[in-house]
């Protein structure tokens, strides 16, 4: 099936991701890689989905697991090879897939190149590539700046004698976007993977790229309006106010930028906005208009949060509010959060009446692998964790291994199809019984439900990009899409309890303008 020439074909589209190292081992060694996701193309296909999201696998020393990037031109070899990579673009394209893959823009590794030559000296012809800064006169770091994984945002370098700043763990150095040349090399690269024949990025923390040039300190966050969508609860990075180390008004023109070599080919963009306190204005900023980033996700619907009919009105209404002209992307589940199943204690009922909310909501909406499985979240051992933001808080926060577990494809064979070695995460007994091979001709099964709930929205204009009313009345909403000659209402009872003559978690479709019963 030959890919259509739509421009707008990410607006209302549905994005399978893929995490690589948990999806399908090819050659044994207990790892996922490119190779594997090309074999199991054709269940992706099989869903309906319009696209797929790669997670990194550019060279790596893995110390984040691909999100910490020492070559953004090659593959990491424990992915594959670039023969590999298009393979897999060719075998998408065919079966009219369009490939997103993950560009990791705001930092590097500190094994990368530019990072080895940016800490030789201060004078280098990358000296200033990355975030550098004296300490104060009493040797503390520069600012009071937090660490996502913890601890302060800057690492002491014996070399330069200087701080330089990481978001995240030390070996990820941020890149500094002050720097016109680091602008024009990452544009370079994103220019090469285009070439390559890819249709998308999902650019990671798209509002960490430019920090305050002035390095002011963040303020305090009062308590009370301490949220934990970007970071866990037990972690003080959410005590603070983060005014300047992210989400800069300069951000904009590198996003123009990079809109511009992409509108060369054709490319869309998928934004990731972390920021609790300013997440709708950003989503405004960075999607709106013809001339910066097509689309964005936010963690109104990643976070613990109970999702109930309320929330949902309530999310819609604060985005027409504050972000009238952005374009969302919504999700449950991802690989960085605990699987939506488990977060909100949803039993099977649930599971399937949230995919066909999901489906009916204004935006494009990403899927994450297993979640059309109905997969619940692993419970890793202590011993077995290989993600470090887990380690670091363990054990009240287990960080994102249990998501990150490998795909069960067949119950009878050993680690689930998966691979013919020890898996690098360990499979969970619970999902043998959730396995595709179980759930493939089962014409009642969770994975059969999503492929429904998918060809719904595929088949209506009105759920890609027609308009949207949204109403509640107790536990039960109300959603009515429409577009020219078409027409989508459901009401959903998101409860546990009979509501307006609906069983719990029953959900109801009128498809077109016909049906009685109930109106929005």
């Amino acid at each position: 099936m030959a890919l259509d020439g739509k421009r707008d074909w990410w607006k209302g589209a549905v994005i399978y991701q893929v995490y690589p190292r948990s999806y399908q081992d090819s050659n044994g060694d207990g790892t996922g890689d490119l190779a594997g996701i090309t074999l199991r193309l054709d269940h992706i296909a099989s869903l309906g989905v319009d696209a797929v999201w790669i997670s990194p696998f550019f060279t790596s020393p893995m110390k984040d697991f691909g999100y910490d990037v020492s070559n953004y031109r090659d593959i990491d070899p424990v992915f594959g090879s670039m023969a590999d990579f298009d393979r897999l673009i060719a075998r998408a394209h065919d079966l009219g897939l369009r490939i997103i893959i993950d560009l990791v823009l705001s930092h590097s590794s500190d094994q990368h190149p530019w990072f080895i030559e940016s800490r030789s000296s201060r004078d280098n012809p990358r000296a200033d590539w990355y975030v550098w800064a004296d300490p104060k006169p009493d040797g503390t770091p520069p600012t009071n700046w937090l660490s996502i994984f913890g601890g302060s945002a800057w690492q002491w370098d014996a070399r330069r004698l200087q701080y330089y700043l990481h978001n995240f763990l030390p070996s990820q150095p941020d890149l500094n976007f002050h720097n016109r040349q680091v602008q024009d090399a990452l544009l370079d690269v994103a220019r090469f993977w285009q070439d390559r024949g890819v249709d998308g990025f999902r650019l990671d923390t798209i509002n960490f790229y430019t920090h305050d040039a002035q390095l002011r300190d963040n303020p305090a966050l009062p308590p009370e309006l301490r949220r934990s969508d970007t970071a866990p609860a037990v972690n003080p990075y959410n005590y603070q106010s983060h005014r300047f180390d992210k989400s800069q008004p300069a951000n904009l023109h590198f996003l123009e930028r990079l809109r511009a070599v992409m509108d060369e080919t054709g490319t869309v963009a998928l934004g990731e906005i972390g920021d609790s306190e300013r997440a709708w204005e950003l989503l405004q900023d960075y999607t709106a208009g013809e001339t910066r980033m097509q689309m964005s996700y936010l963690f109104d619907f990643l976070s613990g949060e109970s999702l109930d009919a309320q929330r949902i009105v309530q999310v819609f209404e604060d985005k027409a509010r504050l972000a009238p002209d952005g374009w969302p992307c919504w999700a449950f589940s991802n690989h960085d959060v605990v699987r939506h199943a488990s977060r909100w204690s949803l039993t099977e009922a649930a599971v399937r009446a949230y995919v066909q909310v999901l489906v009916c909501l204004r935006g494009s909406i990403c899927l994450y692998q297993g979640e059309e499985l109905g997969l619940p979240e692993a419970d890793i051992a202590f011993e077995d964790l290989k993600d470090p933001y887990g380690i670091e808080f363990w054990p009240e926060f287990k960080g994102r291994d249990g998501c990150r577990t490998p795909m069960v494809w067949d119950a009878t064979l050993p680690n689930a199809g998966f691979s013919e070695s020890t898996p690098w995460l360990p499979i969970p007994a619970e999902h043998l019984g959730r396995a595709v091979s179980l759930q493939q001709d089962d014409p009642d099964s969770v994975l059969n439900h999503y492929r429904q709930a998918i060809a719904l929205r595929q088949r209506h204009a009105a759920l890609q990009q027609g308009t949207q009313e949204l109403r509640v009345q107790g536990d039960v909403l109300f959603i009515d899409r429409q577009a020219p000659g078409d027409r989508v209402r459901l009401r959903a009872n998101l409860s546990d309890l009979p509501q307006q003559g609906l069983a719990s978690w029953q959900v109801e479709i009128i498809e077109g303008e016909g049906g009685a019963g109930w109106q929005t």
